[in-house]
């Protein structure tokens, strides 16, 4: 059956049995409507049929006794109950009004002026008003739960970015309690300031900021790639408010970078591979001959000659497998489990010269407890003393700063490796670990090619903050042991 075909159940509270008789005659003469009236006049009975929604609309007298029908709505709006609740009462007082509206009431009747159309058009407006805002309700707590479960940051603030209301992914994102976040504004969190005024300026000039890419700086100093969404709505007070979204790609960033990475090397790797059997089936033919040629003129001058083609030989050959060797992972069976302070330790004596004489002042900051991972330590060894080498050299005699930490977080120890150097332009950053890309006049452009090799086959991960004169700090990841 149609809902709006069945009776309206209605229930009146009153404590005078004459007064439930003279409203309930005027409700039964409302036409077009069936209705069921029941009555009560004990407030604990009430209490229970308004929270069990026996009926659809409830009409409550101010007096219950010790209680008021005041008393009754306030308690049972604390339970959130969504049918219409009408105060009755035997004169009119404004202050009883006002303070029935405030309390929850949909309507405030005095009984000397009630009659059949008052009542009918207060039922219809009550039902009405009931139904919208049950619909409301039921959008909202929808919302609600779309917002408290999206995957992606969701928030509102107000016209200056500060923070008014935050659903759970927010929080974790940005490494804040939501009551903490309500304080600050989201400019605090862009890892530039330049950005911040960009993004303002967007807002002040379109009303709307679409997937623009940021990046972000936590509380646990942890960087964040995300795309934003902002837009400027105004509420029913005519009010403006900012709603966002931040869609993390961090990870996303993190795997296409990686990929990129690895399908570099391996084209590089095929290219070694290929070049040092082209070069080495000839050089070994050289080497034959020239080991036949000494043998048959051991005494002549010419001899000479044939030292320096032997010699040159020999470093091609050593070259080609110094080559090899960049393009090789290490094999995870020597993997050991070691502390990562005592790697950087041996990685810093091997080049205490280069430091000494480049007159750098270093400093190491290690946690007390071992930060131990599993690792190839000599191969590892290579990687740091490539990245330290690196920063020595990019610094000025006399005025370098190196600065070496060992820090642990989430399941992962992080390793920090930061110079005030010259640091890295925005053009050559993308092509940092590509192999044979170097500024070098006499190098190879193999050292962080290999770096990074040995860095991925510890499944680690390798990030570089870094800009002109600004100095750089290589972050490496590994997974605690």
């Amino acid at each position: 059956m149609n809902s709006e075909n069945l009776p309206i159940r209605v229930l009146i509270i009153d404590d005078d049995e004459e007064d439930f008789f003279i409203t309930s005659q005027y409700i039964k003469k409302i036409r077009g409507k069936e209705f069921v009236i029941d009555w009560c006049y004990r407030y604990k009975e009430a209490y229970d049929s308004i929270l069990e929604s026996r009926y659809d609309i409830y009409f409550i007298d101010y007096f219950l006794g010790a209680k008021t029908g005041l008393d009754l709505m306030k308690e049972v709006l604390l339970h959130h109950c969504e049918q219409p609740l009408i105060l009755l009462t035997g004169m009119g007082n404004q202050k009883i009004d006002l303070e029935a509206m405030q309390a929850g009431a949909f309507d405030y009747l005095v009984k000397l002026e009630l009659n059949t159309e008052k009542l009918e058009r207060c039922i219809r407006y009550s039902m009405e008003r009931a139904s919208a805002l049950k619909t409301l309700r039921s959008n909202e707590r929808k919302f609600r739960s779309i917002f408290e479960k999206s995957k992606d940051a969701v928030f509102l603030t107000d016209h200056s970015l500060i923070f008014k209301d935050v659903n759970y992914i927010t929080t974790t994102m940005l490494g804040y309690a939501r009551s903490e976040l309500l304080n600050l504004s989201l400019d605090h969190f862009f890892a530039r300031p330049e950005q911040s005024a960009e993004i303002n300026n967007l807002l002040k000039s379109e009303g709307e900021v679409e997937d623009i890419e940021v990046e972000l700086i936590n509380q646990n100093k942890e960087k964040i790639l995300g795309i934003l969404s902002l837009s400027m709505e105004m509420d029913a007070e005519d009010n403006f408010y900012i709603q966002g979204i931040i869609h993390d790609i961090t990870n996303l960033k993190r795997a296409e970078k990686a990929t990129l990475q690895a399908e570099k090397l391996g084209a590089a790797n095929r290219l070694v591979r290929a070049l040092a059997h082209e070069v080495r089936n000839p050089l070994n033919n050289i080497n034959l001959s020239v080991d036949q040629l000494l043998l048959e003129n051991a005494a002549e001058s010419g001899n000479v000659y044939l030292d320096i083609i032997s010699r040159n030989s020999r470093r091609i050959n050593d070259l080609i497998t110094e080559l090899l060797l960049s393009s090789s992972m290490p094999p995870e069976n020597l993997r050991e489990r070691k502390a990562l302070q005592n790697i950087l330790d041996d990685s810093i004596a091997t080049i205490i010269d280069r430091i000494t004489l480049k007159k750098v002042s270093w400093k190491v900051v290690y946690p007390d407890e071992p930060a131990y991972i599993l690792a190839d330590p000599l191969k590892l060894k290579i990687a740091f003393t490539n990245i330290i080498i690196n920063a020595i050299e990019s610094m000025n005699e006399n005025k370098g700063e190196l600065n070496i930490s060992v820090t642990s977080q989430n399941g992962h120890h992080l390793v920090s490796i930061r110079d005030n150097g010259t640091g890295i332009s925005k053009e050559t950053l993308p092509h940092l670990f590509e192999p044979y890309f170097t500024f070098k006049r006499n190098g190879l452009g193999l050292g962080l090619a290999t770096t990074l090799n040995i860095i991925q086959s510890h499944k680690a991960s390798i990030d570089v903050q870094t800009g002109v004169d600004q100095g750089s700090n290589f972050i490496l990841k590994f997974e605690r042991a």
